[in-house]
């Protein structure tokens, strides 16, 4: 039977799954075509069905496409005991919410989500499903604080839908390691693992800007520093950007666990916990990181305060310097009557004489006040 991507010119062997989130897929397995991928062919199926896998009670996902998921969903719970689903959906296609709809039996919250426009990360209990706004990176994340979307999630006992606007990193890879044959045990489980990689993409933006902060703070410790300022004041936006949005999530799920759903397992919930923790160890260093910026910036700010009072003294000092010689010849030259000196031989001599040591005594006054500095 033909796959999802027959006809197309890329297509992962490994679930149907389209090229938006199968980058880095491909990088792994041609890496001189990962980049083929046009960016105008993001999207999904005719449904907007990005990738979705049917697990069984092995925990291995077997890949579904819109059609086969539409029917898995339509027919009756005791036929499908022991499994569950999970559909990933590009809503960037005016189809996908319209499926939903039909198909997935989805709370009119979650729907409701969609459309309110409100980025911040949350996780909410409808009866015996969640629905959750997380905020993730872009697919090509490049440490631009504008490079950040939204997921939004609905979980039950037996089916795990995502949404997105944009191809997002954390997304791609818990893809990628279920077509690698990773085994799921639930949809907690699944909810699970994607915190978890969502930690590790965090994990990896930390210590991108690490490595970069600390590049520029040898850089500064050498006396090499230059235009640096400007670019840590991009890291710090990201950081503070990422901080903002992804800090809730760990109280949100804090919150909810404390009365997990009915058909969530100990373990699940236990695993959950555990997820959530190593994700707030990830922010709390992504906090310090932010600390260590701010004072880079502040140390760099005061080396260029320190270096513009220095020239500013200098200034000073010539001006002092040259204040006596300026004063004396706009006296001299206002070619009037009654000038001193104009008629003794040696009236050039005494005035250099005494433009000299008025500017001996100005040079000695501004020294000593430079050391008193």
């Amino acid at each position: 039977m033909a796959g999802p991507c027959a006809g197309q010119t890329f297509c992962c062997p490994l679930a149907p799954c389209r090229p938006a989130d199968l980058l880095s897929v491909q990088s792994v397995q041609s890496p001189d075509h990962a980049h083929a991928v046009p960016p105008a062919h993001y999207g999904g199926d005719q449904a907007g069905l990005i990738c979705g896998f049917l697990f069984g009670a092995d925990g291995l996902g077997q890949p579904l496409d819109s059609a086969a998921a539409a029917r898995w969903l339509e027919g009756a719970p005791g036929e499908a005991r022991g499994q569950f689903a999970w559909l990933h959906f590009n809503l960037a296609q005016v189809a996908a919410e319209r499926w939903l709809a039909r198909h997935a039996g989805l709370a009119p919250a979650f729907f409701e989500m969609l459309h309110e426009g409100v980025a911040s990360t949350r996780i909410e209990r409808v009866e015996q499903a969640l629905n959750a706004v997380i905020n993730d990176v872009h697919f090509d994340f490049e440490l631009d604080a504008s490079e950040i979307s939204t997921l939004w999630i609905s979980v039950d006992q037996r089916l795990v839908v995502t949404a997105r606007r944009q191809p997002l990193r954390s997304v791609d890879r818990l893809h990628v390691a279920i077509g690698r044959g990773d085994a799921i045990r639930s949809t907690a489980d699944l909810l699970e693992r994607l915190m978890r990689t969502q930690a590790d993409v965090l994990v990896g933006i930390v210590r991108t800007a690490t490595a970069r902060v600390d590049r520029i703070e040898d850089e500064l410790l050498a006396g090499r520093l230059v235009a640096r300022r400007a670019r840590l004041g991009v890291l710090r936006r990201v950081l503070v950007r990422l901080q903002r949005l992804l800090a809730p999530e760990p109280a949100a799920l804090f919150r909810l666990l404390q009365t997990p759903p009915r058909w969530m397992a100990a373990q699940d919930v236990q695993e959950l916990r555990a997820a959530t923790e190593e994700f707030s160890v990830v922010l709390h260093d992504m906090q310090l990181l932010q600390e260590r910026i701010k004072l880079l910036q502040e140390e760099i700010a005061a080396s260029v305060n320190e270096d513009n009072n220095r020239s500013l003294y200098v200034l000073t000092v010539v001006t002092v310097l040259a204040l006596p010689i300026n004063i004396l010849a706009g006296l001299f030259g206002m070619n009037v009557g009654g000038i001193p000196l104009a008629e003794s031989p040696h009236g050039f001599w005494i005035l250099l004489a005494l433009v000299g040591g008025f500017t001996v005594v100005a040079l000695w006054l501004a020294l000593r006040q430079g050391k008193d500095r």
